[in-house]
């Protein structure tokens, strides 16, 4: 293995360290195999109520001509395989055979090839693959189309917040990408070294991150809001050796400086040896560190456009992505080259139906999942990435749809929390461009509600293009669930487990279960799956292995309808327990958000002496919609009469927006925390500290 003398003490790398008879046992990591915990209990659920219950409302169904020219259909063809039901059930009863076919659909190739798919040896939830290969993901993403017509295709397409546009095609790219390189080498950065990456989206973070991962480093993405503290944590705990950043950024035509950030996060870390700085906000000026620091243009765009890419292990690391814990520190999830972007070119190819001749645009920030995901699976696809560095509102609603007319957008990612911002603006933004190059619709993140799903579906899409609704995680790598373009498509749901993906619905003492809520969990190994979490092996069989025995346990409640299409409820540690009945929040928030003056909602329970748990909701109202005493029974009112006077909310409050994430997700235990004066943990991904106090003095 390729580590460059570090120690590695997640469960994939052990069998490189180990002896050869090492067996995988849970009692050695405190866990007996004889009293696993039992799963979560499940939430309340009444079917004839819930927003996500089927009503037998089909809103899509594909054409033959879809169909025809589908990547489903055409990788299915290619193995007689009749249905798609067949499809789901081989590629999960032999996993082996299946993540060779996607590796080799995909046209992936190694240095040196492997002499076994997958090893379960040292059990499933330590599985090694591509067992004995070698191979550098970047000569998939790069090096093997300089001679061909992908060369001269546009790999990316930029814009800026001030309408600066930028094209780089695959042969551009890859050239700066080798001169990125050649710097880190004569920087003595190398295999085995992490290096972080604090930057805006712009095309020099992908330049950036594939010249980490081509000179057999480890690719360390931070979320480009993350304050020093959030920055240092994860810099030291992978032992970084340099960082790239910027002078800043430009939101809303006011400049946010990341240096100042950046220096003070340096400063903690002891093993940081030197900083790459981007002048891309006009700072010429900034704090300087001249043992330390280097200018982009200085260092990088004189170097030589020819480096070698690095011969690497097919499964050794190549990128941490930290994901925050309710507790504690966050946990870096491992992925390697042959995990992550296979996982994320099938999901493009399988459930988005991503073709070479489109151009995909999923809005993201890189230290989320899906920044990553968006550059590794479209350019293993051969297709084009857009990317945006602003705000989607700025300077006029309609930013987001001129730019898909601007840029010819394909397939466009975005979030429910967005669509519920943009939706407040009505038509006018959406019918004054031409959205003709639009083929579909995906989505992440968050669990939809109707009424947002819908304007998406039928104002800005026409009823005719899918929305393709995709859950997985971090340590996914992509999606467990997806719709896909062979199937029927329902308001809010998923088609389904995407191929590879052994997914299922359990009650509390793992049984399936259907037309009910359960946990959403998987049983069995995927390529995707993270190798572990970075130096802490323990937190993660605790926290994926240690619910039902052999099964990964995702943290999602979900369902499954009665023509087998798929809903997530939300994540299972959201529970609400009001007088022993368990309550979805996702349930609550459908209800509010579906009143006209509601924009966004959040529910969270609080500890009652009688009940032991009590429901109180947080809304944003749309604009011109103002708080009061009578909303404030109307709305109360509507949750007794959807889920019964026993689930009454003890109170609700309005606030002017509610804590996310950068990707929208709404943090409800943060939500919880303020409203009780507690501590918070790790708040590291929030976006919008004022919102905390906001909660804190919400009446």
């Amino acid at each position: 293995m390729h580590t460059n003398g570090i120690q590695f003490h997640s469960c994939a790398f052990v069998s490189f360290v180990a002896p050869p008879d090492f067996g995988f046992r849970h009692s050695d990591f405190g866990i007996r195999n004889s009293d696993f915990p039992r799963a979560r209990p499940v939430p309340h659920y009444n079917p004839s109520m819930h927003p996500f219950a089927p009503t037998g409302e089909v809103a899509w169904r594909p054409t033959p001509e879809i169909i025809a020219a589908s990547n489903l259909r055409r990788f299915m063809a290619a193995h007689a395989i009749p249905s798609l039901e067949e499809l789901h059930r081989r590629s999960t009863t032999d996993i082996a055979w299946f993540w060779d076919a996607v590796l080799k659909d995909l046209g992936i190739q190694f240095h040196t090839p492997y002499s076994q798919v997958v090893d379960l040896s040292q059990g499933i939830a330590c599985p090694r693959w591509c067992v004995g290969g070698e191979m550098n993901i970047v000569h998939n993403l790069l090096d093997k189309y300089e001679s061909t017509p992908t060369a001269d295709k546009p790999a990316i397409k930029w814009e800026g917040e001030d309408g600066t546009t930028r094209t780089l095609t695959y042969r551009a790219l890859n050239h700066e990408v080798n001169k990125a390189a050649r710097a880190l080498q004569s920087l003595g950065i190398g295999p085995g070294d992490a290096v972080g990456v604090f930057m805006p989206m712009v095309p020099e973070i992908v330049i950036a991150m594939l010249a980490i991962i081509k000179v057999g480093g480890i690719f360390l993405p931070l979320f480009s809001g993350y304050g020093a503290a959030a920055i240092a944590q994860r810099l030291a705990d992978a032992e970084a050796k340099a960082l790239f950043t910027a002078d800043g950024f430009r939101r809303r035509g006011k400049v946010s400086r990341m240096k100042p950030v950046a220096d003070e996060a340096a400063a903690a870390v002891h093993t940081l040896q030197h900083m790459i700085v981007l002048e891309y906000a006009g700072d010429t000026n900034p704090p300087w560190n001249r043992e330390r620091d280097h200018w982009w243009h200085e260092l990088i765009a004189g170097a030589v456009p020819q480096a070698p890419t690095a011969v690497t292990g097919a499964d050794d690391p190549m990128m941490i992505l930290y994901t925050s814990g309710t507790t504690g520190k966050p946990k870096g999830a491992v992925h390697t080259h042959c995990g992550f972007p296979i996982k994320a070119a099938q999901d493009m190819l399988h459930g988005m139906d991503l073709h070479p001749d489109e151009t995909l645009y999923w809005i993201a920030d890189m230290g989320w999942m899906m920044g990553p995901w968006l550059v590794f699976g479209t350019l293993l696809a051969g297709a084009t990435m857009m990317l945006y560095d602003g705000a989607m509102d700025y300077p006029s609603p309609s930013r987001l749809w001129e730019m898909v007319e601007r840029h010819r957008v394909t397939t466009l990612g975005i979030s429910p929390t967005l669509v519920r911002l943009l939706l407040q603006h009505g038509e006018a933004p959406v019918r004054k461009c031409d959205l003709s190059s639009l083929r579909k619709f995906a989505s992440t993140g968050e669990p939809w509600n109707p009424e947002p799903w819908r304007w998406l579906f039928e104002t800005v899409g026409n009823k005719k293009l899918p929305i393709l609704n995709y859950s997985g995680g971090t340590e996914i790598s992509g999606g467990i669930l997806c719709g896909n373009i062979l199937s029927l498509l329902k308001p809010c749901a998923f088609a389904g487990p995407l191929p590879g993906m052994a997914a299922d619905v359990v009650d509390e003492s793992g049984n399936p279960v259907r037309g009910a809520v359960g946990e959403l969990i998987i049983r069995q190994p995927w390529i995707g799956m993270t190798r572990g979490f970075w130096k802490d092996l323990e937190r993660y069989l605790q926290t994926y292995w240690s619910h039902f025995e052999n099964v990964w346990a995702h943290g999602d409640w979900a369902a499954i309808d009665s023509d087998g299409l798929w809903y997530i409820l939300g994540r299972s540690d959201d529970t609400i327990k009001i007088a022993g009945k368990r309550l979805g929040p996702a349930e609550v928030e459908s209800i509010l958000v579906a009143h006209p003056a509601v924009g966004e909602a959040a529910a969270i329970g609080v500890p009652d002496d009688l009940k032991g748990q009590a429901l109180v909701c947080f809304c944003v109202l749309r604009t011109g919609h103002s708080p009061g005493d009578s909303l404030r029974k109307e709305l109360s009112a509507r949750i007794i009469h959807e889920l019964g006077k026993p689930l009454a909310p003890r109170a609700i409050r309005f606030v002017n927006e509610l804590p996310k994430t950068r990707n929208g997700k709404i943090m409800r235990r943060l939500i919880r925390a303020a409203h009780l004066n507690e501590n918070p943990g790790d708040v590291s991904s929030l976006e919008n500290p004022a919102a905390m106090e906001a909660v804190r003095e919400a009446k």
